[in-house]
């Protein structure tokens, strides 16, 4: 198929919109807002895998864990990232096969499990600082840590957290069948949450306690694949530089060294913009094309130049 092929990547967050609208429906109900915006993308020619965020699914699966536990075995991390994968997946299959219906768009969406090997070696073993999981006391943190060899720590006076590693992806062990999918035409939601960590040790694959970045996720599957755009769907309209200051400044557009230049700065937040804009230097420096960042409801306007902040090499 000669369309140009984009991922669009979305946060775990724009399946909740705020504190009162967090359960399935909720979810299902953004999920829907999400596939019409994809939808229109395809209805403009493009070719969309979709990827996504799945922080505040994991927390949920984890905080159930917790409160079964006196009945049910817990539920280690990496099947946490594979049943909101398939969730989420599912949501987005049922969402954007109803808007082809109603659009006379002859697509199919599916969604692939997907592994993601991380290196064992990779530094962040050794750090842990992913935050996940319910706050505790410390009585209960030191006992985790005792027993379940967590690692632990104090989260700004709000109580006590596990911390996981955030190691870098090397590989989408599923690319293969992902790249078969899309040239069959089929729309592809994939590598969700950052793709399920695992790592080779004798030739074989073993899953980890680990969460990866899912824009850095998303910036390797759109290599990997040879996407003529990665488009991370996020909170803002635009990328803006000294943010929330007095000389706050959107940008239309970057190039590759100005994003590096403004990154080195320290201008973009650690958890939140500073992945984001990393993940689509990434992208172009290994021959990435495009790079576009903007909120869901403003993707077909970025996508014709109105709005969005675009990265080029």
């Amino acid at each position: 198929m000669s369309n140009k092929l984009a991922v669009v990547a979305v946060g775990g967050n724009s399946l909740i919109k705020d504190e009162k609208h967090k359960a399935i429906p909720d979810q299902y109900a953004a999920a829907v807002e999400t596939s019409q915006h994809v939808a229109e993308m395809i209805a403009q020619g493009w070719n969309v895998v979709l990827t996504h965020g799945n922080g505040p699914q994991v927390g949920f699966i984890l905080r159930r864990s917790e409160l079964s536990i006196h009945e049910l075995h817990p539920v280690a991390l990496d099947y946490c990232g594979a049943d909101t994968q398939g969730a989420i997946g599912y949501m987005f299959q049922r969402a954007l096969r109803n808007e082809f219906q109603k659009r006379g768009i002859a697509r199919q969406a599916v969604t692939v499990v997907t592994q993601v090997r991380v290196d064992q070696a990779d530094p962040a073993f050794q750090n842990p600082t992913k935050p996940i999981g319910s706050f505790m006391n410390q009585a209960v943190a030191l006992e985790h840590k005792a027993k379940d060899a967590w690692a632990v720590v104090e989260d700004a006076g709000r109580g006590w957290r596990r911390v996981v590693p955030s190691p870098l992806p090397q590989e989408i062990v599923e690319r293969d069948a992902i790249k078969q999918l899309i040239d069959a035409g089929f729309v592809v939601i994939c590598s969700g949450g950052g793709g399920i960590p695992v790592i080779e040790k004798n030739g074989e694959l073993l899953g980890v306690e680990a969460v990866i970045d899912k824009d850095f996720a998303g910036s390797l599957l759109a290599r990997s694949i040879g996407a003529d755009l990665f488009l991370i769907s996020t909170a803002v309209e635009k990328v803006a530089i000294n943010f929330n200051k007095p000389d706050q400044q959107w940008l239309d557009r970057m190039t590759m060294d100005e994003a590096k230049k403004y990154l080195a700065e320290g201008h973009f937040l650690k958890g939140s913009m500073s992945p984001k804009i990393q993940a689509c230097i990434w992208y172009l420096e290994n021959g990435g094309k495009e790079a576009l960042i903007t909120n869901p409801e403003n993707i077909a306007r970025a996508l014709k130049g109105e709005t969005g902040t675009r990265i080029t090499r």
